[in-house]
């Protein structure tokens, strides 16, 4: 597995991922990203931010049809302002990140699972990129690729494949963070639905190509 991440950041260097101005922001965005592009994401990011600070407070001050508007460009506007919202009171009843920040890993993945909306790869997120925990996010590009490479056949559930990671690469917040932003990329321009074998950097140790 560093093998390959090695091989990865030859390739692409160093991704800057999350981007986002605050703790709170990567959050949103975690949510908003759900089922869709990042870029629409980002247009959705913008379009919230030209109406409202971005803060939990903000975001709860509007009705639910103004809050879905501003969101319009991540698809699925309605049912993610209703998660939002959610998120926002769940994060506010909590004491936002000064207390969030000083709970135990597993107990703030526990808080986050049971928020309307928020799935494990959607906390995991939340847990690598906001609160710079290390945890390793398993997405969808990540079962491809290394299912490909024979690392596993790609029906696992997700507990099963994050803690395989976590216990492969040991827990390093610096390695996970940047790991997966570059899966992501490999993924999204040469390991896709339909892979562009040929042109992969990886291909001596992957079988699937021939």
């Amino acid at each position: 597995m560093r093998a390959i991440y090695r091989a990865l950041h030859r390739l692409y260097g160093p991704q800057g991922w999350w981007p986002a101005a605050t703790p709170f922001e990567v959050m949103v965005g975690a949510i908003l990203t759900q089922n869709t592009a990042w870029t629409n994401v980002e247009r959705a990011l913008a379009r919230l931010g030209e109406r409202i600070p971005l803060t939990a407070e903000a975001i709860l001050s509007l009705d639910p049809p103004q809050l879905a508007d501003a969101i319009r460009p991540a698809g699925y506007y309605n049912v993610k302002a209703r998660r939002l919202r959610a998120f926002c009171q769940a994060y506010l009843d909590h004491g936002g990140l000064p207390s969030l920040r000083c709970r135990e890993t597993g107990e703030l993945r526990r808080w986050l699972l049971a928020i309307d909306g928020v799935g494990p790869e959607t906390a995991d997120d939340i847990l690598l990129y906001a609160f710079e925990r290390p945890v390793f996010v398993i997405d969808a590009y990540t079962r491809r690729l290394f299912a490909r490479l024979g690392f596993f056949n790609g029906n696992e559930g997700y507990e099963v494949l994050r803690r395989g990671f976590e216990q492969a690469l040991g827990p390093d917040l610096a390695l996970f963070n940047e790991y997966h932003a570059l899966i992501v990329r490999h993924g999204k321009l040469i390991c896709r639905t339909r892979p562009r074998c040929a042109e992969c950097e990886l291909r001596a140790c992957c079988s699937f190509g021939g």
